[in-house]
């Protein structure tokens, strides 16, 4: 089914991540609650990273897992509301806190492991089936760190005609 008129544009690639991150995160809610489990996705990173690498600051897990700080930031919220987390000051840096899996949340990650692994091998399954939709998003990635959205709508938006002797459109 197309995304808005013309379906190749910044509204359908927009539309289409949106809705295939809505489907896994609702997919993967579904494979933990038959397990009994109340988990959100959204932490699987944060909490993966801590039980791999140890007590991380939010900015380095924000850095590790290539996402916003903000966003880091509400899911240590919920982390540490929900007892999975807890956050010291960094040995390093007493300025800085650092993030550490909870014995709750080590129990937490042990047990999810296998259903991380079967999510993992699904997402290659199906990564295989679209036909390397991992790399078109990588490069669309790339693309867009190379030059931003905004750039290139400002650069739209602040074109000339060449027949015209007119001021660049500015909107």
């Amino acid at each position: 089914m197309p995304d808005h008129e013309g379906g190749l544009g910044g509204a359908a690639i927009g539309a289409m991540i949106r809705r295939l991150s809505e489907r896994i995160d609702r997919d993967a809610s579904q494979a933990y609650a038959r397990l009994g489990v109340t988990f959100e996705q959204r932490w699987m990173g944060v909490l993966d990273l801590l039980a791999r690498r140890g007590p991380l600051s939010v900015k380095d897990l924000a850095r590790e897992l290539r996402i916003s700080h903000p966003s880091v930031s509400q899911t240590r919220s919920s982390l540490l509301m929900a007892g999975l987390v807890a956050e010291r000051a960094d040995p390093t840096d007493g300025r800085r806190r650092a993030l550490s899996l909870t014995p709750e949340g080590q129990a937490l990650v042990e047990t999810l492991q296998p259903v991380w692994t079967a999510l993992d091998e699904v997402g290659r399954a199906l990564n295989s089936e679209a036909g390397d939709a991992v790399s078109v998003l990588a490069r669309l990635e790339t693309a867009m760190e190379r030059r931003s959205i905004v750039d290139r709508v400002t650069d739209i938006l602040t074109a000339t005609d060449p027949n015209s002797r007119h001021a660049p459109i500015i909107m």
